[in-house]
């Protein structure tokens, strides 16, 4: 146990929107409210106000993310910020300014060091560039599914690995702490009726990787059923896959009951309002971070059987594991739960549960934390407690 203030600096691209930009937040508000130091690295975004509202400290570099030489103009600078600030902890959360901090790091004397720790987000491709996220003295896998990507496709040895799944704020997702009238808000922006027609709520951002087009495929084979579905995420307007996606709207007769609502700052009322919560993505999930909201709001989820997914939803208990890409046992599972209120709250109760035992942020950022503190007395770093 190190005893004493902790300077812990996080990389990232950007603060805008997503898993790993979600998880530096609440790593960095967990660390203040310990009384430790949180400084926060990244080319800037809507989430910054909110990070420094927690407490840390931001520091705006636009460039570290940029995939272009200007990005190398940050290597002195952040050479020179790790001994002026007096860091303890480098955690590296992507690749890009991963490779700006890691070299940064190693042209520090041994002793000067800090503790160099790196997150695997995600199933990123494997070639040189991206092992660099190896480059931990320990290295996060947010699944277990990531621990096994990161052993075969790199050969790192398991002892390196320690797995600490992403986790959700039990009190911002938690129904019980969601007003009627942010319901009620969310609702009347998106035009939804006051009636009792199901939801059905497909949340990520608009991409390929998301698997719409299997989601709408499957909404078709159940237009007989009353349902809305609500697309919500970042969406590209201008994009072709956008416009593959509304096309198929249009010719699937699904106008009048599918809404891309774009991205929404409430998720947690966007959940409360839905009856039931879907993942299609096409290609594994890291962890599949949505799934576990959704479920945390007592809602049961419908999700693709590979990758993160397989861990964090229990088919038949708080959901249904369907067939990556298949649309009609997407339909299958959708035909259920639309016409079994019973199921969905029971399903949906068994989730809220399964969550707040396994996957909340506060056990992310105590795992964390205390990972960083063997590091550091493993280390006898002589900055550490002051």
């Amino acid at each position: 146990m190190v005893a004493g203030t902790i300077n812990v600096v996080q990389l990232l691209p950007e603060l805008n929107e997503g898993g790993v930009e979600k998880g530096t937040l609440e790593m960095g508000a967990f660390l203040t409210a310990l009384g430790h130091r949180s400084i926060v690295i990244s080319g800037g975004g809507r989430m910054v106000r909110t990070l420094e509202r927690d407490g840390s400290i931001h520091v705006n570099w636009p460039h570290i993310g940029e995939k272009s030489p200007r990005c190398l103009k940050y290597l002195f600078p952040l050479r020179a910020f790790l001994l002026r600030e007096r860091v303890d902890i480098v955690h590296l959360r992507s690749r890009l300014p991963a490779w700006i901090g890691y070299l940064a790091w190693k042209s520090l004397p041994k002793k000067k060091r800090p503790v160099l720790v790196t997150t695997f987000h995600g199933f990123y491709s494997v070639n040189a560039y991206s092992a660099i996220m190896t480059k931990g003295e320990k290295i996060i896998a947010v699944s277990k599914t990531i621990a096994d990507h990161i052993e075969s496709a790199y050969g790192i040895d398991a002892e390196r690995i320690i797995v600490i799944p992403r986790g959700v704020d039990e009190n911002t997702f938690n129904p019980d702490h969601v007003t009627a009238e942010r319901i009620q808000n969310l609702k009347a922006r998106w035009g939804l009726p006051n009636d009792l027609v199901p939801v059905v709520l497909l949340p990520g951002r608009v991409t390929r990787l998301k698997g719409h087009d299997v989601f709408l495929k499957s909404l078709s084979m159940i237009s007989d059923l009353p349902w809305k579905a609500l697309i919500v995420g970042e969406i590209n307007t201008t994009s072709e896959y956008t416009r593959i996606l509304k096309n198929t709207v249009a010719e699937l007769n699904l106008k009048e009951r599918v809404h891309f609502v774009g991205h929404c700052a409430d998720m947690p009322a966007a959940m409360a309002l839905a009856d039931v919560v879907v993942s299609s993505s096409t290609k594994p999930e890291s962890f599949g971070r949505t799934s576990v909201e959704a479920q945390a709001m007592g809602k049961p989820v419908i999700v693709s059987a590979h990758g993160g997914s397989l861990e964090t939803v229990l088919d038949g208990k708080t959901g249904w594991h369907v067939k990556p890409g298949d649309a009609e046992s997407l339909a299958s599972c959708l035909r259920e739960a639309l016409t079994d209120g019973d199921l969905r709250k029971m399903r949906g109760d068994e989730a809220r549960k399964w969550v707040a035992g396994n996957f909340t942020v506060r056990k992310m950022c105590e795992k964390t934390v205390a990972l960083y503190e063997i590091l550091l007395s493993r280390k006898g770093n002589p900055s550490a407690g002051r």
